[in-house]
């Protein structure tokens, strides 16, 4: 009778550990075109709006630039977050696409929000106030969110400090909320772009 030999079983490495890391997301192109869109978007508004403007710019400048950033800063986001989710198990696959669907509802339920308290209040420049200042509490309520998720300290303090200086802005009225969107902001951004580089280790 011959002798049964046990053959020891050889597994497939753990494909997890060869994924990236949902919090090695590289932000940078997001973070240049959310940057300039404050910078040129609410600079611009911030030169032209006011009782004695600097500069007589066209009322639709400010805002085609703002749109224009916020949408390249859109795409490169949606391209970070769509690279993050490349590999990654059940659990993490779910939690991007819930921070994902997390931008639609946060700016629908902005728009009705502001849409509804316009329309209560007779302030014709009510908009122009919440439109910047709550967009930037969005936009820092979901870094936070994106942040803790996939545990970028980085990020998740971009979102603090974006949620409380753009509602900290609505003391100053116009123009001066939108000079601390311009500055404050933009240069946030500029500051995570570098810190962002080192936290990846590029060279």
């Amino acid at each position: 009778m011959p002798f049964a030999t046990a053959v020891p079983q050889v597994t497939a490495p753990h494909t997890a550990a060869a994924t990236r890391s949902p919090g090695e997301v590289d932000n940078r192109a997001a973070y240049i075109g959310f940057g300039l869109a404050y910078v040129f978007g609410h600079g611009s508004a911030a030169l032209s709006k006011g009782t004695s403007p600097l500069l007589d710019l066209p009322g639709w400048l400010p805002m085609a630039l703002l749109g224009a950033g916020l949408a390249a800063g859109t795409v490169q986001a949606t391209r970070a977050a769509l690279r993050a989710q490349r590999g990654a198990a059940g659990p993490d696959l779910l939690s991007g696409k819930l921070l994902g669907a997390s931008w639609l509802i946060g700016f629908a339920a902005l728009f009705l929000a502001i849409t509804g308290l316009s329309s209560a209040v007779e302030m014709p420049d009510l908009q122009s106030m919440l439109w910047p200042t709550g967009s930037g509490l969005i936009v820092g309520l979901l870094y936070v969110s994106e942040g803790a998720a996939r545990r970028n300290v980085l990020h998740y303090g971009l979102g603090v400090w974006l949620a409380l200086t753009s509602t900290a802005a609505l003391f100053l009225g116009t123009p001066g909320l939108y000079w601390v969107l311009a500055i404050a902001g933009g240069g946030a951004y500029a500051v995570a772009t570098v810190l962002e580089r080192r936290r990846l280790g590029i060279r």
